[in-house]
């Protein structure tokens, strides 16, 4: 699948090119192809960079809990849930605990912390992989639920409303929960359709009411928040519970006598043996995206939007909130770019960019995960993890179009 995937890309970009050559003279259009090459090459170096302190830092922290036996204690407490959800996972297995722990930092925002222990989570999956470059349905399960991207506090989000000047950075905060909330649902229910999970078990309901229950609680209040409040409590939150986690970690090792630096040491050995085998997938992935954009066929694909927009007499501003959408499945970085060039062209609180910052608090980058997820591992045949985590995505830009002009229309 991901063999066809990249090689569609360029056979896409290709064709793309040549149209703007031969039909609208554009002769600059290969110059722009090959410098956005060598431009994803650099910005795959750049992420490594970022990537080595990050798998470094928190894996050493994760080996402490580890060792502490943190992650077996919250492996056995899942235990029932994952066994029905993931039936090939034992109970108990590290891998449990650890991918509780990456979607609990997910929800709060924490994208430094949520990769690395996500890949210590798939790593650990692997072990039970029969067939090591085939994806097996748990870690599809994981991926997929990852590339969605559940986030209760979109942080990052405020802070670029903030910095583009927002009278109220938190005005999207509601949105983007029901948005992402819409995405997620949409993945893990696709996912459960292809596995045919147990989703009537009691267990598996009892969760999903437990869960849609702590949702219904955290809007409900936040609706009872004015935006700097809320918009102090969402960053309190995210600190608080990084700094609470670490502290956390190393207090528990050490009231368990674990040598907590020799620990923090070894682990952050495995970020750094991670790391460096990413960089290939990386720059695979992301030259083919640079490739496709700088090709001109995401323009040509918004025009046709814009085209079928005005047809059907639909109000076409959401066209202009697209390029969030069409890049953000493939680079989470282009596609922040794309939301601060909305909110500067088209204004801060305008609906274009007001929907685009919800696009981008709805879902994560699809293929940038799964090229670090699979690519750390070394899994090439992803099955039916494009198709789920691609529906998920569009669950939430649909969601996002419709919860917006809700909202803001």
């Amino acid at each position: 699948m991901l063999n066809i995937l990249w090689l569609s890309f360029f056979l896409i970009a290709a064709v793309s090119s040549l149209a703007q050559w031969l039909v609208l003279g554009n002769d600059q259009i290969f110059g722009q192809m090959v410098t956005s090459l060598f431009e994803m090459a650099a910005l795959s170096v750049q992420i490594m960079v970022v990537l080595f302190g990050t798998l470094t830092l928190w894996l050493g922290f994760l080996r402490i809990a580890e060792t502490a036996g943190l992650v077996a204690t919250l492996a056995r407490w899942l235990g029932p849930l994952f066994a029905r959800l993931m039936p090939g996972v034992p109970r108990g297995h590290p891998a449990i605990g650890l991918i509780t722990l990456n979607f609990a930092a997910n929800a709060l925002g924490l994208d430094n912390a949520a990769t690395p222990i996500g890949l210590r989570a798939m790593r650990e999956l692997q072990t039970l992989n029969t067939q090591p470059d085939t994806a097996t349905n748990a870690q599809i399960l994981f991926l997929v639920l990852n590339a969605s991207s559940l986030t209760l506090i979109p942080v990052s989000i405020f802070m670029y409303r903030l910095q583009q000047g927002a009278p109220d950075p938190t005005l999207v905060f509601l949105p983007i929960l029901l948005a992402t909330s819409a995405s997620t649902l949409t993945g893990f229910l696709s996912v459960a359709l292809m596995q045919r999970l147990p989703l009537r078990d009691p267990v598996v309901l009892l969760w999903l009411f437990g869960i849609a229950l702590v949702l219904g609680g955290i809007m409900a209040g936040a609706v009872g928040l004015s935006a700097t409040a809320l918009s102090h409590v969402s960053s309190l939150t995210g600190n608080l519970v990084l700094f609470g986690v670490i502290v956390l970690f190393i207090a528990v090792g050490a009231w368990r006598r674990v040598d907590v630096y020799e620990s923090f040491v070894d682990g952050a050995r495995e970020g750094f043996n991670i790391a460096k085998d990413l960089l290939p997938y990386l720059v695979a992935m992301l030259c083919a995206v640079g490739v496709l954009r700088a090709s001109g066929a995401l323009d040509i694909a918004l025009d046709g939007i814009r085209w079928i927009a005005h047809a059907l007499n639909w109000d076409d501003r959401f066209v202009d909130a697209l390029p969030t959408a069409l890049v953000k499945p493939f680079s989470g970085s282009a596609a922040r770019a794309l939301l601060i060039e909305t909110m500067q062209f088209h204004g801060v609180d305008s609906f274009p960019a007001l929907l685009s910052a919800t696009i981008q608090g709805s879902t994560e980058a699809t293929f940038y995960v799964l090229a670090v997820y699979f690519g750390a591992i070394g899994v090439q045949r992803a099955r039916h993890t494009v198709g789920c985590a691609l529906m998920a995505d569009l669950a939430g830009v649909l969601a996002s179009i419709a919860i917006c002009y809700w909202f803001f229309g």
